[in-house]
């Protein structure tokens, strides 16, 4: 794995199934991840979303590459009038009544060097707060 890429990995009490779910229907995405109004679990499905800081808000431009389902999810992860992509790789795995995701972040040298928003320090702060605070209390939950 390459020095610049992020992974994090959390165990949450609920069920594959509902993990899934939070992570492939676009409503339930809108309540934990961020607005996206459509989204299938189905290659070449391609979405946009709005996300950052309150200074400044990025076009997100995605594009699934893999989906499996209850098992992996994939997609790119590119921003509009910024060179550089990325990958999002979900990995689902049942652990008794419980799921163990794991998240991959891959490219993250391709975005520009100069823009703190775009540091690997920045996607480490914000996936730790997106999977291991929101999407664990979204599941766990429900």
């Amino acid at each position: 794995m390459k020095t610049d890429s992020f992974l994090i990995e959390r165990t949450f009490n609920a069920s594959i199934n509902t993990v899934w779910e939070a992570l492939t229907e676009a409503a339930k995405l809108q309540q934990w991840y961020f607005n996206i109004e459509s989204f299938k679990a189905e290659p070449g499905f391609k979405f946009q979303f709005l996300a950052g800081s309150e200074k400044k808000q990025y076009l997100h431009i995605c594009e699934v590459k893999e989906a499996e389902v209850q098992k992996t999810l994939a997609y790119t992860w590119a921003y509009d009038n910024y060179p550089g992509k990325s990958c999002i790789k979900f990995e689902l795995f049942s652990v008794g009544t419980d799921t163990r995701l794991t998240l991959t972040h891959t490219g993250l040298e391709t975005f520009p060097k100069d823009d703190p928003d775009f540091a690997k320090a920045s996607f480490a702060a914000g996936w730790t707060q997106i999977i291991g605070t929101n999407l664990k209390k979204f599941v766990e939950q429900t």
